[in-house]
């Protein structure tokens, strides 16, 4: 597959970079590189825009607060949408080749455990969206939450304010929703809540209709979903024509605002997520999710891309990634890492200077 990386800031030099053409230009004594594992394809390819966009712009505030080790950041983009054994093969050849110094990514579990095994003992791989709990492998730092931290406060809610008692998990067959189904099930029985029906389906469009079909036998009064990006929506969707989203309460720990934007917004019924991150959600709109799309918005126009959940996690990881390189690298002290940086397990962010 060849990608094409397009600067979008005009007279600066490209922060975004094509493996390949980083295979061919050989390294830059005056950068360092960061490879960024987002899914280019697939179905989580529709929030790749924001992803790209949020690194960039961390990427650029990195530099500006004196890069690591006085040179500038770069990233290196890898398609982390294909299978996990491409995606991992691909990223681990060009960190061999030299082109990147550490890693920074979001895609689904599948890919992250195969791409943390072939990774191990080539530096830092920080994963920044939910993830499906466990011990990490050394080396990896997950900056998302684990299954049930995401989501037994809003099961527990939605149990006791709406009565939500007789629940359908639904998800795709891979690591996160089996492990999320596990949490989901342990989390419902201590709350007198009964599963009713559990269904897990391959990647790609297929028929909802015996999801669909599921939900009603079962007299569901809530759904769970981990499904994720392009199908995720396509079931809501679905879901809405069905007319299920009358009755039906749900939930999902993968909605963001791109597929909030895809299912056709907020008119679909009783709708809930666990993502951390919501443009229009006042619950979320603190002051520095606020000056984040202030400054994506100077940066990249104001018709760019959502400041979406991923691509906030995205930001914060490249921030993380860079602090890390400045603190381990090859041009800075070993030692502890910066005072300002928190520890990246459960993390909570403190911002970095923006320059």
């Amino acid at each position: 597959m060849r990608l094409t990386i397009l600067n979008t800031v005009r007279g600066e030099p490209a922060l975004l970079r094509d493996p390949w053409d980083v295979l061919v230009s050989g390294p830059a004594p005056d950068a360092v590189r960061i490879g960024l594992a987002v899914p280019l394809s697939g179905p989580l390819a529709m929030t790749a825009p924001s992803a790209l966009d949020l690194a960039a712009l961390a990427a650029e505030e990195c530099t500006e607060a004196g890069g690591v080790g006085g040179r500038r950041v770069e990233l290196v983009a890898v398609d982390a949408g294909r299978a996990p054994e491409v995606a991992a093969a691909e990223a681990v050849g060009l960190r061999e080749a030299g082109v990147f110094d550490s890693l920074v990514g979001f895609h689904t579990s599948d890919v992250h455990r195969t791409l943390a095994r072939a990774w191990a003992g080539r530096g830092t791989y920080v994963f920044t969206p939910p993830h499906e709990g466990g011990r990490s492998l050394p080396g990896v730092r997950r900056t998302g939450h684990g299954p049930h931290t995401q989501h037994a406060a809003a099961l527990s809610w939605l149990v006791t304010h709406r009565r939500a008692t007789r629940w359908v998990l639904l998800g795709t067959d891979y690591v996160w929703p089996r492990a999320v189904h596990r949490a989901a099930r342990a989390t419902l029985t201590s709350l007198g809540a009964q599963v009713v029906g559990e269904a897990l389906v391959p990647f790609g469009p297929g028929d909802p209709g015996p999801l669909l079909d599921l939900v009603v036998r079962g007299r569901a009064d809530a759904v769970l979903l981990s499904l994720v990006g392009r199908d995720l929506a396509l079931f809501h969707r679905e879901f809405a024509r069905a007319g299920l989203d009358r009755r039906v309460v749900r939930l999902s720990g993968a909605l963001e605002e791109n597929g909030l934007y895809a299912l056709g917004g907020d008119a679909t019924g009783e709708l809930y997520a666990t993502m951390p991150s919501f443009a229009a959600s006042p619950a979320s709109a603190d002051e520095r999710q606020l000056a984040l799309q202030e400054r994506h918005a100077r940066r990249a126009g104001v018709d760019a891309p959502v400041v979406c959940a991923y691509a906030r996690g995205l930001y914060d990881g490249v921030r993380l990634a860079g602090a890390l390189l400045a603190g381990h690298g090859r041009s800075g002290p070993t030692g502890t890492p910066p005072p300002r940086l928190a520890r990246a397990e459960g993390l909570t962010f403190t911002e970095l200077a923006a320059g």
